[in-house]
């Protein structure tokens, strides 16, 4: 299947029916903003100067009443998708010769043809259509007016067979019929052309169809999300579509549908048809005692199997399939099979109304593929769209009722009010069903409802409100779904206070919500079959529902399938397993597992298939493990550790951090505040109250680094964090500051969030720390041994245990046995003391750390007088500490993995991704060696000193002796030699200085060729590039979009200069505009008055060419330069001062007219 064409087909066209929709409701006088009235001149309906009918009329008046209940963009939304359903289902039916004219309607059944055969056989098909109109169009020659009333007129004849797709046309969708469909490139020429004929054999077309439809609205949901726009019912269905994989679908009900056939009927032969079928594994005796009481004789027509969240119906006809084989195995008739199981043994509800229709659409195909007879039959499907009852008003049928009758139906509507935005998760009570159809019978029985003043629609409304109920209240044999995935960040008000309400264990997200809910609608013993999202089987929000779920059920089977199970969905983020339960407790059972979370989404049902991952595990050994995870692959040896070892939190205080409800106020990084501001060195909260200081440093996680580092973030906490506490409780928080009696002490930290493993780090004391950088803290004695054990290879292997989401929480961290082995604790220490010390020195070789003292090229220069040598010299020693490293943790994890013994289950590698400190690298070297010479420049560092000189207070020139920095923390960067003391000047003297004149062109060169030099440049050409192009996107990338130097330029980039953060004064703006932008003026005016008079002498006529192109480039760059000194010159008159506790954010929006962007 040409899964990128349907997708490509079904985006474009979503656009393309919404415009012609939405065109088409413009033409009759509606738009977005303005609905024009009807006029009646001389007893005729006027619009536009044109004559209207009054069926025109009716049809119009019941639109703008649509509009006006749901809102005019969603009404085009619906309409367009309507059609998108009708024109998908006439293409598959064709093309399957479904349809009862034998007649293709959108296509021709010769390949040669473009026009439809609909037009070709106008006047032989019988659709209803006067054959006097089709000679009409004919004699017009009018193809696009005839197409469209045969169209009509096949949609209204299908009414009969598919009611729920092809209403009849008598209604507002068809005033908005889509324009010129004959056209090339139109939605039904697209539909014909771009997805290959073949891939409509499969129904299953028609849920990716669905899925790709919606997808942008997904997109766009998604979108709003991020700027905390919560999901409207509306949006609810595109926001949590998700078209489950057909293996997985298979899977889902050989194992439960089949499953409980097989049981049924042990002389069954349906396990051979199907593939994905998991054999239960061999029980013990207790436990087959148990399993006897939950068979039962079953026929056919008695099994019942619910879908609650249906979709486009692609569990439900898989189901049919496996129904069918069941109904041939017994002998029942071809042609009465699919009315059975249509009738009998297939329930579903959706609250999208085009996916319920697509849903029953799907399944009347799969019926007719099995029978010619099906659409002669009057069949009635259990698919249900849950309604509301928003639109029915009590008053008009209170009159006809008793007021019993009254309060009864009152509480009946008031439960179905905004059903929409609950779906199959409400529960009403069965109890109303009777009531209302008395109700209903009382009112069907009035007889003639226009003199009652009971509308037909009010009854319609109540009877799918009854038929729901119906559903909603039933209890199923079966219950199989994929449900939607919301988290409870995304739901809005209402959806989150009804979960709360009535799912308290699963209120966080709508998977679990919709678990805890199929298995209400499971019959005792029987089977509830879904994919889900798998942080419900180990994180502790879910722990309660895991629990109850252990306690009242058994897992049959699971495939555990982590990320990439679904092929449109990539990364991590998505982590999904696939399970079948037993509503029911049984003692004992040893469910099976089959491990699929390495693999993509090809090679998971792959590896299935090899059933070489398969795991078996007694459901009550979960309860041996902290917290009771679903850790199927856990040994017997693991268990036992779990269970007879001492957990972490018995031997060491594991702290959850500091949440302060506005990090982007309360949070910098460490370079953008002052540094007189910075204390790096309080060992208490008295201490840091007394240094009078305002920013500490905080550990907030970070990406995956082991030992030490991430060290990068700090906090205001000025006068012991009262304003942060202030905050939290003006916004309803707690006034104490979590893990506050453990703040600046010396401990352990990690990462909460990991994109690959647990970065666990010795943090010295003197920081704060996070809720995303959570806090151990052992006896002093003891944090050696603890980094080093949590650091282990073991460590994240039990971790994952309970755990394996990547989010290391608090309470699985204190979860951890922990065996401290006193005769190897010393040695332990020694090797971890020395891994510490490495990853220091490492994260103090790079600039963005506090400590940082030096360049390492200048460091490690070992007497070196070209940067090449300097760089070898790093590059070997680098290497050096990166083995060392990887030797010490490999031998860590040897001494943990003998201490647990578990030498059979672990080995002691450590891939090289996984040691996380860096080896050389010349390109990032060489632009970091170039960013600290600019540091030089603007004085933030000197050669005569070893660590941050200037970051904030006075400056002091006497400490720049060996390289003098630049008088007022401005560089000028500019295409030409304009400035003595440029960028590309002052550099080239740093490396003289660094290095030496003998060897000062050889240096150059290297760093020009490390940069990329092009062929044609020389050594300052090619750094004059860089400096002019890559440096500022270095620099901002470095410092994680905070720079603290600021890059002033011009729109077209003729003027750049870079201005040091921390030596900003509000003269600085005046100084970039007098001192440098006037003097680049000056110059480029001074050339171009040279050029001119050069113009008119005798000069050969390829350098006339030359002259005269260099200056149409000085016209466009002083134009430049005119336009930069008017915005600066604004902002030079303001003088403006910088708090730097603003942080560079705020800072920099400022200036943002006069700056680079970032």
């Amino acid at each position: 299947m040409n899964k990128r064409a349907i997708r490509e087909f079904a985006v474009a066209a979503r656009k393309k029916l919404i415009e012609q929709v939405t065109q088409k409701a413009f033409e009759i006088g509606i738009g977005a903003d303005q609905i024009l009235p009807l006029e009646e001149v001389g007893g005729y309906l006027i619009l536009r100067g044109q004559p209207q009918s009054k069926v025109f009329a009716q049809q119009r008046d019941q639109l703008i009443e649509e509009i006006k209940t749901k809102g005019y963009q969603q009404v085009m939304e619906e309409v367009a998708y309507l059609w998108f359903n009708r024109f998908i289902a006439l293409r598959f039916m064709e093309v399957n010769n479904y349809l009862p004219s034998g007649i293709r309607v959108l296509s021709s059944s010769d390949p040669g043809r473009v026009e439809p055969d609909l037009i070709r056989e106008a006047l032989n098909v019988d659709l209803g259509l006067d054959k006097n109109v089709i000679y009409e169009y004919l004699d017009a020659n009018d193809n696009e007016g005839l197409f469209k009333n045969l169209l009509i007129h096949q949609c209204n004849a299908l009414n009969k067979i598919l009611p729920f797709l092809f209403e009849r046309l008598d209604n507002y969708t068809e005033l908005l019929f889509p324009s010129n469909l004959l056209e090339e490139g139109s939605v039904i020429r697209e539909l014909v052309t771009s997805i290959p004929q073949e891939d409509w054999q499969e129904v299953e077309i028609i849920g990716w169809l669905y899925q790709y439809y919606v997808s942008e609205k997904k997109d766009e949901v998604f979108a709003g999300l991020k700027k905390n726009k919560k999901i409207t019912k509306e949006n609810i269905p595109a926001a949590t579509q998700l078209f489950t994989p057909k293996w997985i679908v298979q899977y889902l009900v050989e194992n439960s549908l089949g499953r409980m056939w097989l049981e049924s009927n042990p002389d069954s032969k349906l396990q051979s048809q199907m593939p994905y079928y998991l054999e239960p594994r061999e029980q013990d005796e207790e436990v087959k005692k148990q399993l006897e009481t939950l068979r039962a004789n079953l026929e056919p027509e008695e099994i019942t199997l619910m879908d609650p969240a249906c979709g486009s119906g692609h569990i439900l006809v898989y189901a049919f399939d496996v129904f069918y084989e069941i109904y041939q195995e017994r002998g029942y008739l071809a042609r009465e099979i699919p009315r059975l199981i249509l009738e009998h043994n297939l329930f579903g509800l959706e609250i999208d109304d085009r996916a319920a229709q697509l849903a029953s659409f799907a399944l009347l195909m799969k019926a007719r593929s099995k029978s010619q007879s099906v659409f002669e039959q009057e069949l009635q499907l259990n698919i249900v769209s849950i309604q509301e009852s928003n639109n029915l008003d009590l008053e008009r049928i209170a009159g006809q009722l008793s007021k019993p009758q009254v309060k009864e139906l009152r509480d009946f509507l008031r439960f179905y009010k905004d059903a929409k935005n609950y779906g199959s998760i409400l529960e009403p009570n069965p109890a109303l069903i009777e009531p209302v159809q008395k109700i209903i019978s009382t009112l069907e029985q009035q007889g003639n409802y226009l003199f009652a003043q009971i509308e037909e629609g009010d009854l319609v409304c109540l009877r799918n409100l009854l038929a729901q109920t119906k559903l909603l209240t039933q209890k199923y044999d079966l219950v199989i779904t994929n449900p939607p995935y919301m988290g409870n960040r995304g739901m809005n008000p209402e959806l989150s206070k009804f979960v709360k309400k009535n799912y308290p264990l699963s209120k966080r997200d709508l998977f679990a919500i919709f678990m805890e809910r199929s298995l209400l609608m499971t019959k005792p013993g029987k089977f509830m079959a879904t994919i889900n999202q798998h942080s419900w089987m180990f994180i502790s929000t879910y722990e309660e529902l895991r629990l109850k779920v252990l306690d009242t059920t058994f897992i049959d089977s699971m495939l555990h399938l982590g990320p990439r199970a679904f092929e449109d969905i990539g990364g991590e983020k998505v982590q999904s397993t696939a399970f079948v339960l037993r509503n029911t407790a049984v003692g004992g059972y040893r469910g099976l597992y089959s491990r699929l979370v390495d693999e993509n989404a090809e090679g998971k049902e792959k590896a299935f298939l090899k059933k070489d991952k398969l795991y078996t595990f007694e459901q009550q050994q979960f309860g041996n493990i902290a917290g009771s995870p679903i850790a199927y692959w856990a040994s017997d040896k693991v268990v036992s550790i779990f269970k007879e070892s001492p957990k972490l939190e018995s031997l060491a205080e594991v702290q959850v951090g500091l949440f302060t409800c506005n990090n982007d106020y309360f949070l910098k990084l460490w370079f953008e505040v002052d540094f007189l501001n910075f204390q790096t060195r309080a060992a208490s909260t008295r201490e840091a109250k007394e240094s009078n200081r305002k920013w500490f440093p905080y550990n907030k996680g970070g990406s995956f680094r082991k030992w030490y580092g991430n060290q990068e973030y700090v906090v205001n906490f000025a006068n012991s964090g009262a304003e942060i506490a202030a905050y939290r409780e003006a916004r309803g928080q707690s006034r104490s500051l979590p893990g506050s009696d453990f703040y600046f002490q010396e401990g352990i930290t990690w990462s909460f969030v990991s994109s690959s493993n647990f970065g666990v780090r010795y943090t010295p004391k003197g920081f704060v720390f996070d809720v995303a950088g959570s806090s151990l803290f052992p006896p002093q004695k003891e944090i050696i041994y603890f980094t080093a054990f949590l650091t282990s290879k073991l460590a994240f292997s039990l971790l994952g245990c309970l755990n394996p989401t990547l989010n290391f929480q608090a309470g699985n961290v204190r979860s951890l046995p922990i065996i401290v082995d006193e005769k190897r604790k010393e040695v332990i220490d020694d090797l971890a003391k020395q891994c510490i010390e490495i990853s220091k020195r490492d994260w103090d070789s790079f600039e963005t750390s506090w400590n940082f003292t030096q360049h390492p090229l200048l460091g490690h220069r070992k007497g070196a007088t070209t940067i090449k040598e300097a760089f070898a010299n790093w590059e070997k020693h680098a290497e050096e500490q990166f083995s060392k490293l990887k030797a010490h943790e490999e031998e860590l994890n040897q001494l943990f993995i003998e201490i647990y013994g578990l030498e059979d289950e672990l080995t002691p590698d450590v891939p090289d991704a996984d040691v996380t400190v860096s080896k050389a690298d010349r390109e990032r070297d060489i632009k970091s060696f170039i960013s600290y010479a600019v540091g030089c420049m603007m004085g933030r560092y000197s050669l005569a000193e070893e660590g941050l000189v200037y970051a904030g207070g006075d400056f002091e020139p006497e400490r720049y002796r060996t390289f003098l920095p630049s008088q007022d923390g401005i560089i000028p960067l500019t295409a030409g030699d304009y400035f003595a003391d440029d960028i590309v000047e002052r550099f080239v003297e740093f490396v003289r200085v660094t290095f030496g004149e003998a060897t000062l062109w050889e240096n150059l060169e290297y760093i020009a060729d490390t940069l990329d030099k092009r062929r044609t440049e020389g050594p300052r050409e090619c750094i004059r590039r860089y400096f002019l192009k890559d440096f500022y996107k270095d620099h901002v990338k470095t410092y994680q979009k905070r720079p603290i130097y600021w890059l002033f330029r011009s729109e077209n980039e003729t003027f750049n200069a870079l201005v040091y953060l921390h030596r900003y004064d509000q003269d600085t703006v005046a100084r970039v505009r007098t001192d440098y932008l006037h003097k680049l003026q000056d110059k480029l005016i001074a050339e171009q008055s040279g050029l001119v008079q050069l113009q008119y002498t005798d000069l050969p006529g390829g350098e006339k060419t030359k002259i005269e192109r260099r200056l149409g480039e000085l016209e466009r760059e002083l134009a430049d330069l005119i336009k930069y000194d008017e915005e600066i010159h604004h902002l030079a008159d303001r003088r403006l001062e910088l708090d730097l506790d603003d942080g560079v954010a705020t800072n920099y929006a400022k200036f943002e007219d006069v700056l680079a962007k970032m």
